[in-house]
């Protein structure tokens, strides 16, 4: 494992303060870059039919965003390095913004590939990374809880978008409303005037309370783990050579010796093959069993509103005494609890059924969306933060871009959305029993590793002390002589 980081950075994360608003502001900014994407499914069916395509081939328009959201990043983590949250948030909204009015105006589905897809999903990559990472500016102790209430943005936004998406196809055609949209997103701007940079000359105040260990393998720089994610935001007062240090931070191979990475990055690369596509078809499967659009959509609803309750629940079990010395096994638990939701998914008959399902899918969805990335947090430290999600987004991009449309491949080739839903059950199922498997090695070694360490300690003491008292003993001899 890599030796602790240095922590002394001279102040104290607030826990608070203006950092409730700066909280706020990542709930709307993380809200729009991940329901932005599904709420738009909502519009699938009639812009499948307006074109000509395929379930693969519309699918392509919600992948292609998101993985451009995950392939951006690490410019946006550079960045947000160089220039602070608040201006890469800003220019965020306005790319979405763009990227939807451009799509209004779409006369193919290459068309809304490039202006959905890759300028919406680049804007919405500016508004994710900021939000992630500014929030262990401000919090230390509180901040898987932070982390939560931050991330039920998502299930909000969702739950507001999925049925207005209906109410202005209805009113304004699928044209119409993006550039309703496109106006909508803009409160992504809103955010980040909100995100101004933490006050690093707060004096340090004492405190009894100190964040335990969480399966990372640095303890020391975990007790400072705010104040460490500081030291990666350097904001508009950054030097040029401090800009480039922090560049050097982001891509930081040494990473790919971290045990507990490795262990996230393996497992994730699988789960996000069946991550996003459950959502993404939810309304279309329902549409395809019959079921009228406003009650499709309200699937979505239902779904996020219990996303919504899950996400600071779980936030605030994850901050909890019991369970954040191994919150990585309640990470494992979401994800296979994912697995089975969709599993079973096609045994659900009737609309009444998709309710249900909607209602555990909310609840495994949003545990999961709420440690995604606190359990990175965890297990490299605040200080590798930043160039760990850097990493760690731009190689799951491939899974995220690759999902749906392969499980739109198996609807076209079945004629039925049950493969696609066992198929995205195996996807998660898997990672989660490996995720609980590996951390349990990956603990058994950091307690191994903790406990030589002790030992190493306490050998190096007595050498010391051995070695003063031989000293303070030939000092004696030779007064007496």
């Amino acid at each position: 494992m890599p030796p602790p980081a240095a922590t002394n950075l001279g102040y104290t994360p607030p826990d608070g303060g203006w950092g409730w608003a700066v909280v706020f502001g990542a709930f709307i900014s993380i809200g729009f870059s991940y329901a932005f994407p599904k709420s738009l499914t909502i519009y699938f069916k009639e812009i499948q039919e307006y074109f000509s395509v395929s379930y693969s081939e519309i699918a392509w328009v919600s992948s292609v965003m998101l993985a451009s959201m995950y392939a951006g990043g690490p410019i946006s983590s550079m960045l947000v390095n160089r220039y602070g949250s608040r201006p890469v948030v800003l220019v965020g909204g306005i790319m979405v913004c763009t990227g939807m009015v451009l799509a209004s105006f779409g006369t193919s589905i290459i068309h809304l590939y490039l202006c959905v897809g890759v300028i919406g999903g680049f804007g919405l990559a500016f508004n994710l990374q900021p939000a992630l990472t500014i929030i262990g500016t401000y919090f230390q102790a509180k901040r898987p809880l932070a982390n939560g209430l931050a991330m039920t943005g998502s299930p909000v936004v969702l739950f507001t978008l999925a049925p207005l998406n209906q109410f202005l196809f209805d009113s304004f055609g699928w044209r119409g409303s993006f550039l309703i949209l496109g106006s909508i997103v803009m409160n992504c701007c809103v955010a980040g005037a909100l995100m101004r940079p933490v006050n690093k000359r707060v004096q340090p105040k004492p405190t009894n309370e100190s964040p335990k260990r969480n399966g990372g393998g640095e303890e020391a720089e975990t007790v400072n783990t705010g104040a460490q994610s500081a030291d990666l935001l350097n904001e508009d007062s950054q030097t040029a050579s401090k800009g480039q240090s922090n560049v050097h931070k982001l891509i930081d191979i040494s990473l790919f010796k971290h045990r507990g990475f490795l262990i996230y990055l393996a497992g994730n690369v699988i789960m996000f093959f069946g991550f996003f596509a459950p959502v993404v078809f939810l309304a279309p499967y329902a549409k395809h069993l019959g079921i009228d659009e406003y009650s499709a959509a309200f699937l979505l609803s239902i779904f996020a509103l219990v996303d919504m309750f899950i996400r600071p629940a779980t936030g605030f079990i994850g901050n909890t005494k019991w369970v954040r010395p191994r919150i990585q096994y309640f990470f494992s638990f979401a994800v296979s609890y994912n697995g089975v939701c969709h599993l079973l998914c096609p045994l659900a008959s009737g609309y009444l059924g998709l309710v249900v399902y909607a209602v555990f899918f909310g609840l495994a969805f949003g545990m999961l969306s709420a440690l995604l990335f606190e359990v990175l947090m965890d297990l490299v430290g605040a200080n590798r933060f930043s160039s760990a999600v850097g990493l760690v987004t731009i190689i799951e991009c491939g899974p995220v871009l690759l999902g749906p449309p392969l499980s739109g491949a198996l609807v076209d080739i079945f004629g039925d959305y049950k493969y696609m839903y066992y198929a995205c059950g195996v996807f998660m199922l898997v990672p989660g029993i490996f995720f609980f498997i590996m951390h349990y090695y990956n603990y058994k070694k950091l307690d191994e590793e903790q406990r030589q360490s002790v030992a190493v300690e306490m050998k190096t003491s007595e050498e010391t002390v051995e070695l003063k008292m031989n000293q303070d003993d030939k000092t004696v001899d030779a007064a007496d002589g």
